[in-house]
């Protein structure tokens, strides 16, 4: 990618109105724009960052024997109906509208109640499962405050993954799977050392669900914080009781803020059988499905990535997530031979298959292109210039060190 050819420039001011680290930032180096109060456009470099947090999760949940599908964001009145939670009194979130025919659709706000639906088509037999699927979609949310810029959206895409088992059992041990999994997740997205197996209400379906909290100053949620365990406690469940039942003690607790990045659930059997998802065992019995639901939200784990690992200068990513590998910059390109070795450079290192993104700008002073590189955070900054002459000057993002290498070792980095 050339820098004169892309679709979102760097700003030296974010919007007035942004208060929060992740959306200055992000809105800075032209990885999003906001388009109204909870609502932002990925704009090629933010987009190829948040694919590249999806690709991690599809790859784990793929790993746990997960298959992807796609489900619609419109959705029809009846079957929300049947679980009762089409009441907005039930769930206060929702966006209803009317097609031209005055039939009354929603927005998915979530997909339990939709792919139990379908799964009554697939499932008949203990032979059919387990089955656990999951996506990435569009969620819309009617959130009273959207806020912190990526955090608290409106419009989102969610990765949900639904189970469905035979029983009790095989739920839990898929449950178990799939916490096992986020915290693989985490691991490789750069923030697993500050995240924490959260727990938290279970509500209907049962004592505990779990959350996974990422310690973070720019959290809206309070967590009391057993380190030497590596668990925590939500607030909403921090009661003398439950501090008995987990085996911690009080004065071993911290109270911080934290980002909640993920959640798991046991739903058991509380839409399946409402909405009649059941199969018959090996005796001819015909028996509810016990389903699980297990969440985690891209963007804003890209969010609590930038709000954990900027510095004063910009953005520093993860080399897995980075839009590029290499920001390569060219100084003195009205000189025809160093624009040529420039070019040179950016040509060897695409035609390897390695991401570049190549600050071709000529009118640009170079402190400006320094500057607009720490900001986007790509690992390593290239500068090709008079001063480095046959060779191309490296400079890692996290550190203030440069060397001069030649153009072949910068495939080894």
């Amino acid at each position: 990618m050339r820098y004169s050819q892309l679709v979102g420039k760097t700003k030296k001011e974010a919007p007035h109105d942004e208060t929060s680290k992740n959306a200055q930032l992000l809105i800075r180096a032209g990885y999003i724009e906001k388009e109204m109060a909870g609502t932002y456009a990925f704009l090629p470099l933010g987009l190829i960052t948040l694919r590249k947090i999806m690709q991690v999760i599809r790859e784990e949940m793929n790993a746990i024997g997960a298959q992807e599908v796609y489900l619609s964001s419109l959705q029809s009145p009846e079957v929300w109906k049947k679980s009762g939670r089409w009441d907005d009194h039930v769930v206060d979130v929702w966006f209803k509208s009317k097609l031209k025919n005055d039939v009354e659709v929603g927005l998915a706000w979530s997909h339990e109640e939709p792919l139990t639906q379908i799964m009554t088509k697939h499932v008949q037999s203990y032979k059919d499962l387990p089955i656990y699927a999951y996506q990435f979609s569009t969620k819309l949310r009617n959130e009273l405050r959207a806020k912190n810029g990526l955090l608290r959206t409106r419009e989102f895409i969610m990765k949900d993954l639904y189970s469905f088992d035979v029983d009790e059992a095989a739920l839990e041990n898929f449950y178990e799977k799939c916490k096992q999994a986020y915290f693989k997740i985490f691991d490789r997205l750069g923030i697993g050392d500050r995240t924490y197996l959260t727990f938290a209400s279970g509500g209907a379906f049962s004592k505990y669900s779990h959350e996974f909290q990422t310690v973070c100053e720019a959290g809206e949620d309070t967590i009391y914080l057993d380190e030497a365990k590596k668990l925590a406690i939500n607030k909403e469940v921090y009661f003398e009781d439950s501090l008995k039942e987990l085996g911690v003690n009080k004065s071993d607790l911290k109270e911080v803020a934290a980002i909640e990045v993920g959640n798991i659930f046991s739903l058991k059997t509380r839409y399946s059988e409402p909405l009649g998802l059941n199969y018959t065992d090996e005796n001819g019995a015909q028996k509810p499905v016990h389903m699980g639901s297990y969440g985690i939200g891209p963007a804003r784990v890209m969010a609590t990535i930038v709000e954990l690992l900027s510095d004063e200068k910009g953005i520093v990513w993860p080399e897995a997530l980075a839009p590029f590998k290499f920001h390569l910059v060219g100084l003195d390109l009205q000189d025809e031979a160093i624009k040529t070795q420039a070019e040179n450079v950016y040509n060897h290192l695409t035609a390897d298959g390695i991401e570049v993104l190549y600050d071709d700008r000529v009118d640009v002073a170079a402190g400006q292109k320094f500057a607009d590189a720490d900001l986007l955070g790509n690992p390593y900054r290239l500068v090709v210039s008079k001063k480095s002459g046959d060779k191309v000057e490296v400079k890692n993002r996290k550190s203030s060190e440069t060397k001069l290498v030649t153009v072949e070792e910068l495939s080894k980095l």
